[in-house]
Formats: C-alpha cells, sequence, structure tokens
C-alpha cells in the first residue's frame, strides 16, 4: 500500500471514528472468508458497517476521536464494526460471536464512553429502535382508536332507532 493510500485511508476511519455512534473492536482467530462475508451481511443488515485494517494505521486514525480510547484494544487481527444505531449492530456481533469460537468481541466506545464486553451484551438485549417506534405508535394508536369506537357507538345507536321508527 503506497503512502497516499494508507493517509486516505487513515482520513476514512478519523471521519467514521468521529462519526458514528458506536464503535466495536473485534478480534479474529481464523476467520473464513465465508464466515467473514456472513458478518459483514449480519452488520449490514442492521445498518452497520464492519472492517478489517491494519492495526497501526486505525491507531493513528482514533487520535484525536471520542473512540481514543480503543487505541488500547488494535493488537493481533482486529476488526472495526461502526454504526449510527447502536443496538442493532450490537445484537448482530453479539449473536454471531455466540455461535463461532473464531470471534471474540473485544470493547466498544458509545458515544465517547468506553464499554466492556458485558456493557455491549446489555446493549445487545435491548430492544432496537425500530422495534421501539413500532412500541410507540401502538400505544399512541390504541387510545385513538378507542375513542374512534366510542364516538361511533353512540352514532350507530341512533342511526338504528332512525331507521327503526322509519320502518314503522
Amino acid at each position: 500500500m503506497k503512502r497516499t493510500e494508507k493517509e486516505k485511508l487513515v482520513a476514512t476511519l478519523t471521519d467514521v471514528f468521529k462519526e458514528n455512534e458506536l464503535v466495536v473492536v473485534t478480534l479474529n482467530k481464523g476467520l473464513t472468508v465465508a464466515e467473514t462475508t456472513e458478518l459483514r451481511n449480519k452488520v449490514r443488515e442492521n445498518g452497520a458497517s464492519y472492517k478489517i485494517t491494519k492495526n497501526r494505521l486505525t491507531r493513528l486514525a482514533l487520535a484525536g476521536t471520542p473512540c481514543e480510547e480503543l487505541a488500547s484494544l488494535m493488537t493481533g487481527p482486529t476488526g472495526v464494526a461502526y454504526a449510527k444505531e447502536p443496538v442493532g449492530v450490537s445484537k448482530a456481533l453479539v449473536e454471531f460471536a455466540k455461535g463461532n469460537d473464531k470471534f471474540e468481541l473485544v470493547g466498544a466506545v458509545m458515544g465517547g464512553k468506553k464499554l466492556t464486553v458485558d456493557e455491549l451484551k446489555v446493549l445487545a438485549s435491548l430492544p432496537s429502535l425500530p422495534e421501539l417506534q413500532a412500541k410507540i405508535l401502538g400505544v399512541l394508536q390504541a387510545p385513538a382508536s378507542r375513542i374512534a369506537r366510542v364516538v361511533q357507538a353512540p352514532a350507530g345507536q341512533v342511526a338504528r332507532v332512525v331507521q327503526a321508527y322509519s320502518a314503522k
């Protein structure tokens, strides 16, 4: 890789670390290409990205970002997952780690705060943003539909009474 390519990669990674809400560092202990592709697809389904980079370049990119604390975790064959919506990607990563011994979560930063693996697992147990939005919408729609039924009931009764009188 040429020096200019490395500089572009570091600049791109720096932007990634500044713009995303959640950044997770993983340890890959011999994942096959098929397993890595499966992981990337799961992560992508949740609106996130997964990248395997050189540790030295990643440490350079981490400097001066809210994720700077992750630099100490960049040892060995590591990968970085990042997303603007943290719950979905954390669920995908935790689920993949459970089913694969060659993949390990090392640590994360969310909103500038360093998270342990246990805290990341707790985050994964929360409902995702779309699930929360659906629940809130259901709660908001329930009273409206009840009000509509209550308002329609007397009108329906009045219509039946008028129809009964007209039938006589």
